[in-house]
């Protein structure tokens, strides 16, 4: 008898769907599974008919072949033990299965009956529906992120014999209220922007960084603050929308990190410095997304930026300016979104001292450019808007028993010039400043005389390229917003400028 039970796979971020084609027949007893199964998916021959037995079920003493088609898609990961089982009690006759096609089966077995929670489903889930699925079966573990998805009856599923109840009509099926979505602020471990003293200037760039999600580099001294100005930024981030929330979701469900539901806060990652390039770029045997992707539509911090791999740092590159990346392999070629806020921070030279007032740096310059050149190059410190110095706080300003401004109240007008970038850009497809790509310069950061006098002055004497020239651009623009102005003026493109200045300072030759 045969029975054919769907289910989904996984590309990318990408599903597609898979017909679970079993036919058992009789001849010498045994299970084959074809259809390009790697070895996850072989594997399901073992933990299926244990599965079967200590549920209470018969397992056939027939020749059972199993198809996954298309044939021609490889197949990955335990997700088809579920639809494998349905599939076998279906062609054996031991529950009934109408065989209809608007349903998909997805789940890991435990050799007690068990279903397990498997990766991705949001992805698959999403593509299920687009393709007419009208409800899909799913493992308990997953039924908080999936519930989400609009569209979709979704039954959870703790084990085989809940699932033959269901099939059998001995129990009603319940299916999952649809997920409300509710972003979430910082968390309690983040740094309120009104802890760290001082640092007025370094906070202010940051500010700008966040309202129009620009990159920002920090340079300075140990014990400067960099690191804690930088774990704050979460404190300052307008809420994730639902979609983003998806997006960001979809990258987290495929790599395993997603604990239950849909993600709420805007990630933000910190990989140590001694991280590989696949690990912060993506990739992999499976090509799964890196550090990056995991960080799309949040904040990835590199601390010590010069302590990690050049390599690493120069792979970069592309997607800090396409806002994707492609993971290319033997057996895949996937595109993952990678549309963050990078925020990277490093000593000066190889003692940290260098500029500082106190005078304790003995480096030479030799030492000193070896140190920022070898594993920082011009193309990548090129790609991040805002280059500041950040100077250790006076000791007037530690004792202050002052307050800073809170985060919310930065919070409130970075949410404000996020919604002005919104409303101007409705018909551009961008969201915000530093998304600007081509013409959308000359349509929207468009310059009076007087601004063109000041940049045409800096282009010259800091021998800035077109693309720092385009960033400056971007930068005064969010400015701009955050002023409540409707164009570019003089101050807006000098404070712009400044932002710029330590190109010539570390890099340009004065060391």
């Amino acid at each position: 008898m045969l029975a054919k039970v769907g289910s989904c796979g996984l590309m990318g971020l990408g599903g597609f769907h898979v017909d679970v084609e079993v036919d058992v027949s009789s001849g010498m007893p045994c299970m084959e599974i074809v259809g390009l199964a790697d070895t996850a998916v072989k594997e399901s021959r073992e933990r299926v008919r244990s599965a079967l037995k200590n549920a209470g079920f018969a397992y056939p003493a027939s020749r059972i072949i199993i198809n996954l088609a298309p044939a021609d898609l490889r197949k990955e990961g335990p997700i088809y033990d579920l639809p494998i089982a349905v599939g076998i009690l279906a062609a054996s006759g031991q529950v009934p299965f109408s065989g209809r096609r608007d349903t998909v089966f997805l789940g890991e077995l435990s050799l007690d009956g068990e279903i397990r929670g498997v990766h991705g489903v949001l992805p698959m889930l999403i593509d299920a529906r687009s393709r007419g699925m009208r409800r899909a079966v799913v493992p308990e573990e997953n039924a908080g992120e999936a519930a989400y998805i609009e569209g979709l009856q979704i039954l959870p599923v703790r084990n085989l014999s809940e699932l033959a109840s269901y099939m059998r009509g001995e129990k009603e099926m319940v299916y999952c209220q649809p997920g409300k979505f509710a972003a979430r602020r910082e968390s309690s471990g983040d740094i309120d922007f009104k802890y760290i003293k001082g640092q007025d200037a370094a906070k202010r760039a940051m500010e700008i960084a966040v309202a129009g999600s620009h990159n920002i580099f920090l340079i300075g001294p140990p014990g400067s603050g960099k690191t804690m100005l930088a774990r704050a930024v979460p404190t300052i981030m307008p809420l994730l929308t639902f979609a983003e929330a998806l997006e960001v979701t979809k990258v987290h469900s495929v790599s395993g990190e997603l604990r239950g539901g849909i993600v709420t806060e805007r990630p933000f990652r910190s990989p140590h410095h001694t991280a590989s390039t696949a690990s912060l770029i993506g990739g992999g045997a499976k090509a799964r997304p890196g550090e990056v992707s995991l960080a799309h539509q949040g904040v990835l911090f590199l601390d010590e930026l010069p302590e990690f791999r050049r390599e690493a740092l120069e792979a970069l590159r592309q997607p800090l300016e396409d806002g994707f990346v492609t993971v290319s392999r033997v057996n895949a070629r996937v595109e993952y979104p990678a549309r963050f806020m990078l925020v990277a921070s490093m000593n000066p030279c190889p003692c940290g001292y260098y500029g500082d007032p106190s005078g304790k740096c003995r480096c030479t310059p030799g030492q000193i450019r070896r140190y920022l050149s070898q594993r920082i190059s011009g193309p990548l410190l090129n790609r991040v808007d805002l280059h500041v110095e950040v100077a250790r706080p006076l000791y007037e300003d530690l004792i202050s028993a002052r307050e800073g401004e809170p985060s919310s109240a930065v919070r409130n007008r970075v949410e404000q010039a996020r919604e002005i970038q919104r409303e101007r850009y409705q018909k551009a497809g961008i969201l915000v400043n530093s998304q600007l790509r081509g013409g959308m310069f000359d349509e929207f950061c468009k310059l009076d005389a007087a601004c063109e006098l000041l940049l045409s002055s800096a282009f010259q004497s800091l021998n800035l390229s077109a693309r720092a020239y385009r960033r400056i651009l971007m930068v005064a623009r969010t400015i701009a917003d955050l002023a409540g102005s409707g164009e570019i003026r003089e101050e807006h493109v000098a404070e712009a400028v400044q932002y710029r200045s330590l190109d010539r300072k570390y890099w340009g030759g004065e060391v």
